[in-house]
């Protein structure tokens, strides 16, 4: 008989696996990752042993998962680019779901986003959608977590919102900026992930923080608490995704996407649920204001592996 005691995190070297893991180590629960990269310093000191998220060899899939309890499933992407896309990481996504289910594996917990749809036109809220629906059709006992935005450690969004106002001497708000965001530490959502992860019932479950701000109010009080308080000055989303193309190119990265726009701007990153998460933005930027926004953080720096690793864990 196969016992199944170890607890496997996708992407336990990027920021909220790497939280999920952390919480999982302190509890002295032996620990895994399917990974496609390696850093040069291990955060875990070889406690985490890895494996390859190979999506084209699907056997070996299914052995890395042999032994798993429980996954925790935090791949995905973005945005849509040359590298990678929505379509395929939700296709990506639906292997490691069979890949799981063949292997045993006894229980998953998925991170989602608010306001999943599946007949959303924007790809990022409809594949979402349409994983949640994969996962429940597996039959595997689940839990399903639905953060809106992540702050902490090296997050992007706030982070590099931070970096603009340091940087510039205003700021342009899409539309009049009256669309909520409702930010959650990474390591609350790892927290509750791991408590899931002990859970027998299939739940499903929004994850935010007790502080809910319009996106307007969310950059007043980032400037004010990093020393930069900016003016702000209305954008039409069109102009607003030019400028953010505009500076995508001078750091090399995506700034924005269209989509992302169109998601905030319509609310998506906010309910009606209540607060499940402890840490209040507002306390943890004064701890942070000093370090916040210093250095850009970029997306497509972090999706880059050197060849050695690629070569080793796949791509994805």
């Amino acid at each position: 008989m196969n016992i199944k005691t170890i607890h496997t995190v996708t992407g336990a070297f990027g920021l909220s696996g790497r939280f999920i893991a952390r919480r999982l180590l302190r509890e002295n629960l032996p620990v895994e990752t399917l990974t496609n990269t390696r850093p040069a310093a291990d955060p875990f000191a070889g406690r985490v042993a890895t494996h390859p998220l190979d999506f084209a060899d699907f056997p070996s899939l299914v052995r890395a998962l042999s032994a798993t309890a429980v996954l925790y499933n935090t791949y995905w992407v973005r945005f849509d680019h040359s590298a990678f896309n929505h379509e395929t990481a939700v296709r990506n996504t639906r292997l490691l779901f069979a890949a799981a289910q063949e292997a045993g594996v006894r229980r998953i917990v998925h991170v989602s986003i608010t306001n999943p749809d599946e007949n959303s036109p924007l790809p990022y809220f409809r594949g979402k959608a349409q994983l949640e629906r994969a996962l429940r059709e597996t039959g595997i006992p689940h839990s399903i977590l639905r953060p809106a935005v992540l702050f902490g450690d090296n997050a992007i969004l706030l982070n590099n919102i931070a970096w603009m106002l340091r940087r510039f001497p205003c700021f342009g708000i899409f539309g009049k900026g009256n669309y909520r965001i409702e930010p959650v530490h990474v390591d609350d959502l790892a927290a509750i992930a791991v408590a899931e992860g002990k859970e027998k019932r299939d739940t499903c479950l929004d994850v935010k923080g007790p502080e809910s701000f319009t996106y307007r109010e969310l950059v007043e009080t980032i400037g004010r608490a990093i020393g930069h308080p900016r003016p702000l000055f209305r954008l039409s989303p069109k102009i607003g995704y030019a400028i953010g193309t505009l500076l995508g190119k001078c750091t090399g990265d995506v700034v924005i996407t269209r989509e992302e726009i169109q998601g905030l701007m319509a609310g998506l990153l906010a309910t009606s649920a209540p607060g499940n998460a402890p840490t209040r933005l507002t306390e943890w930027l004064v701890e942070n204001a000093k370090t916040l926004g210093t250095v850009y953080q970029s997306e497509l720096q972090r999706r880059a592996s050197p060849p050695s690793n690629r070569r080793r864990f796949g791509a994805a």
